[in-house]
């Protein structure tokens, strides 16, 4: 895809983990202005200095026009495969949020999944999920290609619990190790899952000779998972034995050279793979350094397909059709983050703006700025020797965080030092 269209390099997602991030792609806005900031239904530490807020919702609102919806309304047929984790009632399901075609898995298992999809299916045994989501969005591709379509495809690879074809996990046990690299075979085998998934989509665009006429992004939730934040072995019980005794039963990647991992707004937690293709209006073989975000694939699609954005809503995000089309992207922009929840960090918001970039903790307000064109790796604050960038950026984020009604975490008059670190079950959890 990078060698057939353009490559974002900064590419975010507008949260460290799934549920919201899936949100601001559907809506176009921030998960704080969404009203859900971490995943549905949360993270909770009852025992913490601070009491996170809770997500206002446990779905995303019914009153949001969806990207889904729009589309539709516009005559693109819509479908929607694989994981959506934004609500678990019917009512909440992409079904009711403008996608026609859907089969939603809610989890569970890599291999025994056939039952458990929104519409059962009949799989041939050892067929790994990503290859029958592939399927089902195939047949979405070949019965509306005749006419505009929407097709999201949200795989679960790679998802703890990690678990993979065995003839894959075998190539990569046998493959030699890449000194300072985890080089976890079961996590290895899950990616090359994706990779044949989007490969099968690619050629099937080209042999049905829509390709010219069809752009297609390939995107992630969240930045790649180190190891769970419960302590816990991250392979599936029947894979366990492969990595008995050895710290690959809990080590799944690194982001290196990236700081940290999902669950954080480091960049580690939120810096994406982006690739689009689109041969006949995009060039090949382009690389950009445009900042973007999850928040502008709802305008971006609106614009290519014609279709004004409804009054109705507020978007955070751009069109970034002039930027694939070659333009110079907006040095002035900003893009922000609020992630008030524990998890592999403690609670935070987030502003970047050109190179720089700050962090506010919103446990203990330490602020950290960090200057991402000379290191990326998050090693160095600048906050002292730039106070001037520093106070400007968290100005901006202010003023952002006013406007989407961003809700904090209040001090806990249950705090125990002792059980800081404990974790709780969710109070919207039934």
């Amino acid at each position: 895809m990078a060698a057939e269209g353009i490559r974002f390099t900064d590419a975010y997602a507008a949260c460290p983990v799934c549920s919201p991030t899936r949100a601001s792609i559907m809506s176009g806005q921030y998960p704080a202005r969404v009203g859900v900031t971490d995943f549905i239904t949360g993270h909770w530490r009852p025992y913490e200095e601070v009491i996170v807020p809770k997500n206002r919702q446990q779905y995303l609102p019914e009153e949001i026009i969806t990207m889904g919806e729009l589309l539709k309304e516009a005559g693109y047929a819509t479908g929607y495969f694989g994981k959506w984790h934004l609500g678990f009632e019917d009512k909440h399901q992409p079904g009711n949020q403008g996608f026609e075609t859907v089969n939603v898995y809610k989890g569970g298992g890599y291999f025994s999944y056939a039952s458990s999809m929104s519409s059962p299916i009949e799989v041939d045994s050892g067929k790994v999920l990503s290859e029958a989501l592939t399927d089902l969005s195939l047949d979405f591709i070949r019965e509306h290609k005749e006419s505009p379509f929407l097709l999201y495809l949200a795989h679960y690879d790679v998802h703890v619990q990690l678990d993979a074809d065995s003839t894959l996990i075998d190539k990569y046990l046998h493959k030699e190790k890449v000194a300072g690299y985890p080089c976890n075979a079961v996590y290895a085998a899950m990616v090359e899952h994706v990779d044949n998934s989007v490969g099968r989509i690619l050629d099937e665009l080209d042999e049905l000779g829509l390709s010219d006429n069809t752009l297609v992004v390939y995107f992630s939730d969240n930045g790649g998972l180190v190891s769970r934040f419960d302590r816990i072995p991250l392979l599936a019980d029947e894979r366990q034995h492969i990595y008995e005794g050895d710290t690959l039963l809990y080590v799944a990647s690194s982001n290196a050279p990236l700081r940290a991992e999902k669950g954080t707004v480091y960049e580690g937690g939120i810096r994406e793979p982006f690739l689009t293709r689109w041969p006949g209006k995009i060039k090949a073989g382009e690389v950009s350094d445009a900042l973007v975000s999850s928040v502008d694939f709802y305008p971006t699609f609106a614009e290519l397909a014609g279709i004004p954005l409804p009054r109705s809503q507020v978007y955070d995000g751009i069109s970034l059709v002039d930027i694939l089309e070659g333009s110079a992207p907006d040095p002035e922009r900003a893009i922000f983050w609020h992630y008030p929840v524990y998890h592999h960090d403690q609670p935070a918001s987030v502003v970047r703006k050109g190179k720089w970039k700050l962090i506010q903790n919103l446990v203990n307000d330490q602020r950290k700025l960090y200057d991402l064109e000379n290191d990326i790796g998050e090693t160095t604050d600048l906050s002292q020797s730039e106070p001037e960038m520093a106070e400007e950026l968290y100005r901006l984020l202010e003023e952002w965080r006013r406007d989407c009604k961003a809700e904090f975490p209040v001090p806990n008059p249950g705090f125990d030092p002792a059980k800081r670190y404990e974790w709780g079950i969710h109070p919207d959890r039934n």
